[in-house]
């Protein structure tokens, strides 16, 4: 194995024939007598989150709060939304996805209102029913 260390060679300018010297930086910005004028644009994209299409809220509005089939159509729309997902149809997805979110909630409202009326009709009916059994009585 050879010891010996190993150095670079030492510098040496480049050689003068052939070459053109560059122009200096000054005149490189001048154009027809007045400074150039350059710009980059830098175009960038923003990221969109893919739309939503609501079906897990559509697959329980279904299951347990399908308020004249409201549910079921939200599950269908939520389907659809899934389906142009996967297309790629970005505004076709939000559509549907919206569409499914408003059914979504127009089942929710609309099974809450009525358990609380069925609620309330059973309790004045039982107050209602108590006092005339005290009356009876």
């Amino acid at each position: 194995m050879d010891n010996t260390p190993y150095g670079f060679p030492a510098r040496q300018p480049f050689p003068q024939h052939g070459y053109e010297h560059l122009k200096e930086e000054h005149e490189i910005g001048m154009v027809a007598g007045g400074p150039a004028i350059t710009s980059t644009v830098v175009s960038m994209h923003h990221y969109q989150p893919p739309p939503r299409d609501h079906i897990i809220w559509s697959l329980f509005s279904t299951l347990y709060v399908n308020f004249c089939c409201l549910g079921f159509m939200a599950l269908a729309f939520s389907f659809k939304a899934r389906d142009r997902k996967v297309i790629g149809d970005n505004s076709g997805a939000t559509s549907y996805g919206s569409t499914a979110k408003c059914l979504n909630i127009m089942a929710l409202t609309l099974s809450l209102l009525f358990i609380i009326i069925i609620i309330t009709l059973v309790a004045t009916g039982v107050i209602t029913a108590a006092q005339l059994g005290q009356r009876r009585g």
